[in-house]
């Protein structure tokens, strides 16, 4: 179990260059990659990408990429852009009857006209940002472990007390039907004492009005569920890939279990339990979110 939330950082140096990659992850949905690169590394932005989702299955991503490559510096000048102010400067002197000349001191102060000279990036370098890419993906994934360790153990500490409000539920549960003959007994009777006529209960066709209303009451089959999605919750907490979507399904399948139980029931050792069930769930629902 890994987190979506993590911080990894790499960097390296040769003669000619240094750079320098910092990743950072928060949660998210999906995948999102948010990835800018100055216009000379745009080559590699593709194969950048899939170094990232090769690794990661979840979370928005930032990448800030930095670099400084130690070659000689030159600049160019930009013609068309001196051409075209030089134009301009002519027209307004002969419109508005104006003296004077283009000065250079003025030309070189005008944004652009003079810009510095890109060379392309030699293979060295672009296999130089894939490998510091690749080392800040470690550094990343080595804190998203330890943070997944910790949620793990969180999430399982909330399954166990799960666990531990079962027992209750189950004790209580085989004794719906005593509950439901006690309590339908009594309405008939009060009910009959309320009359002139005096009619006997039936005792046999109260039984099968105990019995349809306790199989409606029944919550073995959700009790049993839970078990086995609590069980289902461990197994996918101990896998490495994609557990966070299928912990965010189960946990949706737990609140239903717990749900159905709180409904059909008026007994109030089941429902308390079933409310303390649910507050756990709840607080598996928030932590899972955190998870890749």
């Amino acid at each position: 179990m890994k987190s979506m939330t993590g911080f990894g950082r790499a960097s390296a140096a040769e003669n000619n260059f240094s750079i320098t990659v910092e990743i950072k992850t928060v949660n998210n949905r999906f995948l999102d990659v948010n990835l800018r690169l100055p216009g000379e590394l745009q080559p590699i932005e593709p194969a950048i990408k899939k170094q990232i989702s090769n690794r990661l299955a979840r979370g928005r991503v930032d990448v800030n990429l930095s670099f400084d490559r130690g070659e000689n510096i030159t600049f160019e000048i930009n013609r068309p852009l001196i051409a075209a102010y030089l134009d301009a400067m002519r027209a307004m002197s002969v419109e508005f009857a104006l003296k004077g000349e283009p000065d250079v001191n003025v030309i070189a102060r005008l944004p652009n006209v003079v810009v510095t000279k890109k060379e392309d990036p030699d293979p060295q370098f672009l296999t130089a940002v894939e490998a510091v890419v690749s080392l800040a993906l470690d550094d990343l994934e080595s804190m998203r472990a330890k943070e997944g360790e910790m949620l793990g153990q969180e999430l399982l500490s909330r399954v166990a007390a799960i666990e531990n409000f079962l027992p209750p539920i189950e004790g209580e549960a085989a004794r719906v039907a005593d509950e439901f003959h006690t309590r339908l007994n009594k309405r008939l009777t009060d009910l009959l004492a309320r009359t002139d006529a005096e009619v006997g209960l039936d005792e046999s066709r109260l039984a099968q009005e105990v019995a349809y209303l306790a199989d409606r009451a029944d919550i073995s089959e959700e009790i049993t569920r839970l078990k086995a999605h609590i069980q289902h919750f461990r197994d996918i907490a101990a896998d490495e890939r994609d557990v966070g979507k299928r912990l965010d399904f189960l946990t949706q399948e737990l609140n239903r279990e717990a749900n159905t139980i709180a409904s059909k029931t008026n007994n109030m050792i089941v429902k308390e339990n079933a409310l303390a069930i649910k507050s756990e769930i709840e607080k598996i629902r928030e932590q899972v979110q955190n998870v890749e």
